[in-house]
């Protein structure tokens, strides 16, 4: 693996999303990432449809790699193979652990030349996603370039200080399940109202995919778009006075600040 660039320890939902992103970009080649799973089932099946390696031996893995992504579950992080602490001596760590503090992912990379905290969401597998990211210390020009162009192949990326990454976990990492609550209970309202089940999926995903595109094009407020289609006592207010009732902009806040909490929960030792 003399041309091994990226080594992920993990290889869930977000480390396939990433990957899949990176390959599609053609940031790098498929030889140029290896990862590793727990198990080595997850590991397997991601190197098998993906054409990267899979390599379930910790210094075979990192040896060669330069950027080691931290990718599986925040709470293994304390009984992670001491082995690693070792194995990533002069290495960048981007790490993709929710909740887990630089200071603590320092202590546990303890010879890394950086390390990056980076937070990560789904729509990452299509090009699509948000991630935001803190460092222990300034990055130099090169593994600057090097983040920001594997971060950039999944998206948008927003340097941010640490302070405020609880909430961004909560808003953009935990977001897009929110968002997919929301689209399932508006198929569902379909389905109650008489429309087919098909028919009611497929109109809450495009006009929640158009609704989207429409506010990032314009740049124009939410509620500036929102006020364009409410006609006065028109069927949309009828629709808003029930969200207002049941304090729907509440919800929300309760549930942003609910998954915020669990992060910063996480990034207790």
């Amino acid at each position: 693996m003399s041309s091994l660039k990226l080594a992920f320890l993990g290889s869930g939902n977000l480390a396939s999303a990433i990957i899949r992103g990176l390959l599609e970009k053609k940031v790098y080649a498929p030889g140029e990432i290896a990862c590793t799973s727990k198990s080595g089932l997850t590991a397997r099946k991601l190197a098998d449809t993906t054409g990267i390696t899979f390599e379930p031996d910790l210094p075979l893995l990192l040896g060669p790699a330069d950027i080691v992504v931290v990718a599986f579950k925040p709470q293994s992080l304390a009984s992670a193979d001491p082995q690693l602490a070792e194995l990533t001596a002069g290495k960048l760590v981007v790490s993709l652990l929710a909740g887990k503090k630089v200071a603590t992912l320092a202590r546990a990379f303890p010879a890394a030349r950086n390390v990056v905290r980076t937070m990560p969401n789904t729509p990452a597998a299509i090009g699509a996603g948000v991630t935001t990211y803190c460092t222990q210390s300034p990055l130099n020009g090169a593994d600057r370039a090097s983040v920001e162009a594997m971060l950039g192949a999944l998206g948008i990326h927003l340097e941010v200080e640490e302070s405020q990454l609880d909430a961004l976990t909560a808003l953009g990492g935990s977001g897009p399940a929110f968002l997919f609550e929301y689209v399932a209970a508006m198929r569902e309202a379909g389905v109650a109202a008489g429309l087919d089940p098909a028919i009611a999926s497929k109109v809450a995903i495009e006009t929640t995919l158009g609704a989207a595109r429409l506010l990032a094009r314009t740049g124009e407020a939410p509620e500036a778009l929102r006020d364009k289609v409410t006609s006065p006592n028109g069927t949309t207010y009828a629709g808003l006075q029930v969200l207002a009732a049941k304090n729907f902009r509440e919800t929300i806040k309760d549930t942003i600040a609910a998954a915020a909490r669990r992060a910063g929960e996480l990034s207790k030792d």
